[in-house]
């Protein structure tokens, strides 16, 4: 395992839509590992995969209740409104209020293969959002209706 170099605003990457993942091998178990690794050691609670310049489709989250590694996510649905500070790890020094869905179901594939569903309210729902944001480019500060330095 290791630790990757974060990308930050002004990257490229962060700005691309990630592509989907065609076959679970090693190689995506190693990102996996690498992910949660780098997510770990910044004190994270979430990660995609373009945010290390990997333009896949890949999620790791964890807020406290274990790893959660997702491949491929899809929304399948969403509801509620929440209003919440957020920050992240691409945009150092600053959050933002933004409007997330409250609950959501997300569908996916773990390293093993499994299509698996989760059902997210909360700070979980609120992760799975930005993280999915991320993959198709978009980046909370796009969203946050007001911006503070930390």
């Amino acid at each position: 395992m290791a630790i990757r170099k974060i990308m930050t605003v002004g990257d490229d990457s962060l700005r691309k839509k990630a592509k989907p993942v065609e076959k679970i091998d090693d190689r995506i178990k190693m990102l996996l590992d690498d992910m949660s690794e780098t997510m770990y050691a910044s004190d994270g609670i979430g990660l995609a995969a373009n945010q290390i310049g990997i333009l896949k489709r890949i999620v790791v989250a964890d807020i406290g209740d274990g790893l959660i590694e997702l491949i491929n996510p899809e929304i399948v649905s969403a509801s509620g409104e929440a209003y919440e500070s957020e920050g992240c790890l691409s945009v150092p020094n600053r959050r933002g209020i933004v409007k997330r869905p409250r609950e959501m179901t997300v569908r996916a594939y773990n390293r093993d293969g499994e299509y698996l569903e989760y059902e997210a309210e909360g700070l979980l729902a609120r992760v799975f959002s930005h993280e999915i944001d991320h993959l198709n480019g978009i980046l909370f500060i796009d969203k946050a209706e007001k911006l503070v330095n930390d």
